[in-house]
């Protein structure tokens, strides 16, 4: 009987010798939490490390704000404008590339309309109608410039679409970065981060063919 014992108790103890300690998660967890975040900047600004306790109240928050409210209406305001003047190009221009121009305004734009439309009425937020003045908004035709670029056909029509078009992109672009400075809902910020990089390259675009003409 006492044999017995003394095996079962070196059999225990050789188990305990040679089985390997569980891991401590305690380590690599506490190593997590100290670990730096990097924050990226805003359009401009140098991306730079803070404390993973400050980097939480970092993330761009899904709330919207008056001023991103005033831009999404305005702009799709603003956006109808282009499409109004991109639908007279394929009749009326003689320039290839111009209509190639006015018709990626068109498929651009267009779905952004739809986008800023569902996200007003999702906000619970009036969407402008479809003749909705515009004020003082950046970059908008007047009546008179519209009804002239309306009657306007050949080379006429491709330097005042140009003309147009170009300062009304120039336009939108203000109203881009105004609401990146005072803006806070985070699809917002990415809307007008485009809205800036894709009519910044069409501007160049437009004035080649300016330079052409």
């Amino acid at each position: 009987m006492r044999v017995a014992l003394i095996a079962v108790i070196t059999a225990l103890s050789l188990s305990a010798c040679t089985s390997e300690p569980e891991p401590s998660a305690a380590p690599q967890a506490q190593a997590q939490a100290s670990a730096p975040v990097i924050a990226p900047g805003r359009p401009g600004e140098v991306a730079r490390t803070v404390d993973p306790s400050e980097a939480a109240t970092l993330v761009p928050l899904p709330t919207a704000n008056a001023a991103d409210v005033k831009y999404v209406q305005d702009m799709i305001v603003h956006h109808r404008q282009a499409l109004d003047m991109s639908a007279l190009a394929p009749t009326r221009s003689e320039h290839t590339k111009l209509k190639g121009l006015a018709s990626r305004i068109k498929d651009a734009q267009g779905p952004e309309i739809q986008f800023m439309t569902t996200w007003l009425q999702q906000q619970g937020q009036r969407v402008p109608e479809h003749h909705a003045g515009h004020g003082d908004m950046p970059g908008m035709a007047t009546p008179e410039q519209m009804e002239a670029l309306k009657a306007a056909s050949g080379k006429d029509f491709d330097r005042l679409f140009l003309q147009l078009m170009t300062a009304h992109h120039q336009g939108a672009i203000t109203m881009s970065e105004q609401v990146l400075t005072s803006g806070s809902h985070v699809r917002i910020e990415e809307l007008a981060n485009d809205v800036s990089v894709t009519q910044s390259a069409e501007i160049r675009r437009m004035r080649e063919m300016q330079a052409e003409l």
